[in-house]
């Protein structure tokens, strides 16, 4: 059992975004050892509300070790990353930081760069300083990103990739806390994600978009997300990244699986600015720094200060969508297993993940 968690007080930055709710259900759950404080960190104050609300209410018998250790651990705090006072304040008393927030629309980064860049560039900046300026005893810092950090070619990209490289330089900075990251593909049913916009599509009676036929993408379950940084936090050294071994579906084959057997059209709509048709978890140049860690693979820092010895080889190649695409029957298979095909109770709303 990965008992990282246990006793120590968690930070979530943008704690009340899809990952953010997953990753405090498992916390209070004790999946992974039970903290002593969960303090969820996001700017939203409606959303804030609206999560602690829904816990306030037990729907199910076997919730209620949860919902008492709700009103035990949990705690709210507004605040922005953005705003190195706020974080300040917020970072007290913390062991573990898990850095959740981030703009990562790939659209809405192409035009509103700026803000791209203060949330998921200035905001891990932030982290960094207050930690090293303020000599805070935080044991470690998850920095939690994504497959389109890896040779971007989009803004949510590009300012995701600076923020890996922030965390791991910060190994420099702060000797006292160690500083590594999470990166993943698409997470099933995330908010903003394909999932949900198919759902809505075949809702409205069609037609489903796709932007090219032979588009791929990796497919992360919400619950799997929660164990790579769980994993992560206990096997990485400083400045390591963490890639989960997950499958991948052709987007088609998404669309088709959740279509089903109604009469809904799928039109061609083109690649939007920023998309790849293919998705990479690890760049050719990575892979002579990525290493076999059983379900995961292991990229070391490009730093030598924070390099050391491996026991076995690198991967030596790339790690794209495409590599190991599944069949048709194994997506389908993927989708049901996870409550995802339209009708399902959890289908396309992540609220449902508190309950």
């Amino acid at each position: 059992m990965l008992d990282v968690f246990k006793d120590k007080a968690i930070l979530i930055t943008g704690g009340t975004g899809s990952l953010g709710k997953t990753l405090t259900r498992e916390l209070l759950a004790g999946t992974y050892g039970l903290p002593r404080k969960i303090v969820i960190f996001s700017r939203d104050e409606a959303k804030q509300h609206f999560m602690r609300v829904a816990y306030s209410a037990i729907k199910h018998p076997t919730d209620e070790v949860i919902y008492d250790n709700f009103r035990r651990l949990l705690t709210f705090r507004i605040g922005d990353v953005r705003d190195y006072a706020s974080l300040c304040g917020a970072l007290r008393d913390v062991d573990i930081i898990i850095n959740a927030a981030a703009l990562k629309q790939v659209p809405s980064c192409e035009y509103f760069v700026n803000e791209a860049c203060l949330t998921n560039v200035t905001g891990a900046a932030n982290i960094v300083r207050a930690i090293e300026e303020n000599r805070l005893t935080v044991e470690t810092v998850v920095g939690v990103t994504t497959d389109k950090a890896c040779l971007p070619v989009n803004a949510m990209g590009m300012t995701k990739a600076l923020q890996e490289r922030m965390f791991i330089a910060g190994n420099i900075s702060c000797l006292d806390t160690r500083f590594i990251c999470a990166r993943y593909g698409n997470v099933l049913a995330s908010r903003g994600s394909v999932i949900p916009l198919f759902h809505e599509q075949i809702a409205a009676g069609g037609p489903v978009t796709i932007t090219t036929p032979d588009m791929t993408r990796f497919l992360l379950p919400l619950s799997y997300a929660v164990t790579t940084i769980a994993t992560a936090i206990k096997l990485g050294y400083p400045g390591e990244t963490f890639i989960p071994k997950i499958p991948a579906a052709l987007i088609t084959d998404v669309a088709k699986a959740l279509i089903g057997n109604r009469p809904i059209e799928t039109t061609i709509i083109g690649i939007r600015p920023g998309e790849k048709i293919h998705e990479l978890m690890i760049s050719p140049e990575e892979g002579f720094r990525a290493y076999d860690r059983g379900d995961f693979y292991a990229i070391a820092p490009m730093l030598p200060e924070l390099q050391r010895k491996e026991s076995g080889p690198p991967r030596g190649s790339a790690y794209g969508s495409n590599d190991s695409v599944m069949a048709y029957e194994e997506t389908e298979a993927l989708l049901r297993k996870y409550k995802l095909m339209v009708g399902d109770d959890r289908a396309g709303s992540d609220e449902e993940l508190l309950s």
